[in-house]
């Protein structure tokens, strides 16, 4: 566990200090199971002016609901949210994009929301976003989602006011700007390392597996050492392009690192999320992706070394100063409880984290029949740090071979990865300090 596992103990010592002196005087599969009954919606191609380029894109659901629609960058593309609602989206785009839409994922965003995803070819904002009836008895949402370059601006001139003309009519929520908001008031001054450290992105470590003497599997051309870290390097792209993250690799070269340093690498960093990377090998046909977290029975036997480890931590007397020599006993149990928390902590964002990863991953390759499996590698044993180990593919099938060595492949399970990261950090436990 390390010296961060001991300073993130020392931490909580002083908070029990205080405490103890008062006692004395936290498939393409865009349908969720309650399928909608709405026919499948299309994607209208871009129909241009001499002014503006946009594209019409049609969500069905299964009930009127409410919705939340935005535009994002970097990558460019539109999100639209819901609760949890069945819903259907047009056939994905098999020739290129259409208009302005080069793709989408959809489905279930945690509990109780669904998301759709629309990838989109360049910077675009959504002009209208409308809950309308089909046939006066199917709900859809309909996007109109216009270039941000081709929108037209208005040229300035000094004219006497307008009456003001009444407010257009929409089915609500319809408001997806903030236009007419006046700003925030001030904020007082902060101290800049408080400042600092409130605004610190998460830091996620990705570990490339095998390298140097260390090949991995290999089969139909594919090495794993190799395919992993070319994934690799495009996920951490991916990552540091959204702007909300810092990203660490546990090697960047054809180097070996050991198992043991691959986790210690983590912790030192005190990153927010490890996961490993790497490619299968059967002597079956089997392909697809399956995502690993630590086994419960080895994630139980982590909490009793670190309660144990907690118990026996050589605190300096000076740290004792404050309180009565017999009450240390009573600092070392809440020591003890502290540190079997983290470690179920840790195993329930591990957790959560995994689930987000299979259902963010089953719209961008194939998965095995039950992808979410328990194992005790050596780099899933982390006392502080969520940790997963994604087996992207099987270099034993011949299918996964060509995937795995595929650009564009490579690029879409990334961008899906880049997914789940976005809903695991919008989670609640995802956000608790440890």
């Amino acid at each position: 566990m390390g010296l961060r596992f001991e300073r993130s103990l020392l931490r909580v010592l002083a908070m029990c200090v205080a405490l103890v002196g008062v006692l004395v005087a936290p498939s393409h599969a865009v349908q969720t199971p309650d399928s909608a009954p709405a026919a499948a919606p299309e994607a209208d191609r871009t129909s241009q002016n001499s002014e503006q380029k946009r594209t019409r894109f049609i969500i069905a659901l299964e009930r009127r609901t409410t919705y939340q629609v935005f535009s994002l960058s970097n990558p460019n593309r539109v999100v639209a949210e819901f609760p949890t609602v069945g819903m259907r989206l047009p056939p994905l785009p098999k020739d290129g994009p259409v208009g302005l839409v080069s793709g989408f994922r959809g489905g279930r965003a945690g509990a109780g929301k669904s998301k759709v995803i629309i990838r989109v070819t360049e910077p675009v904002f959504v002009e209208t976003a409308k809950l309308e009836m089909k046939d006066g008895k199917e709900p859809q949402l309909v996007l109109d989602i216009v270039a941000l370059a081709s929108a037209p601006v208005a040229p300035v001139v000094a004219e006497a006011p307008e009456t003001p003309k009444p407010a257009a009519k929409f089915d609500k929520p319809y408001g997806l700007g903030a236009a007419g908001l006046l700003p925030p008031p001030p904020r007082p001054a902060q101290h800049p390392e408080k400042l600092a450290k409130r605004t610190a992105k998460p830091l996620i470590v990705i570990d490339p597996g095998h390298g140097g003497h260390d090949s991995g599997a290999r089969k139909n051309g594919v090495v794993e050492k190799d395919v992993v870290l070319a994934f690799s390097k495009i996920l951490r792209k991916k990552l540091e392009d959204t702007g909300r993250y810092r990203v660490l690799m546990t090697r960047e070269t054809d180097k070996f690192v050991p198992l043991g340093e691959r986790t210690a690498f983590a912790e030192r960093n005190n990153a927010s999320l490890f996961i490993a990377v790497h490619a299968d090998y059967a002597s079956s046909n089997a392909r697809g992706a399956s995502i690993y977290s630590l086994r419960p029975s080895v994630a139980e036997r982590l909490k009793s070394s670190a309660r144990a480890r907690a118990s026996n931590i050589d605190i300096p007397e000076n740290k004792f100063a404050a309180i009565d020599p017999k009450d240390s006993e009573v600092v070392k149990a809440i020591l003890a409880d502290r540190a079997t928390a983290a470690v179920e902590v840790t195993h329930q964002r591990t957790d959560l984290f995994s689930r987000s990863v299979v259902e963010y991953m089953g719209d961008t390759t194939n998965l095995r029949a039950n992808p979410h499996k328990t194992a005790a590698f050596k780099v899933l044993k982390s006392a502080l740090v969520p940790s997963v180990l994604i087996e992207l593919a099987y270099v034993t099938n011949k299918n996964d071979a060509k995937l795995l060595k595929s650009e564009s492949w490579r690029q879409k399970v990334a961008d899906s990865i880049t997914d789940a990261v976005d809903s695991y950090f919008a989670q609640g436990i995802a956000k608790i300090p440890m």
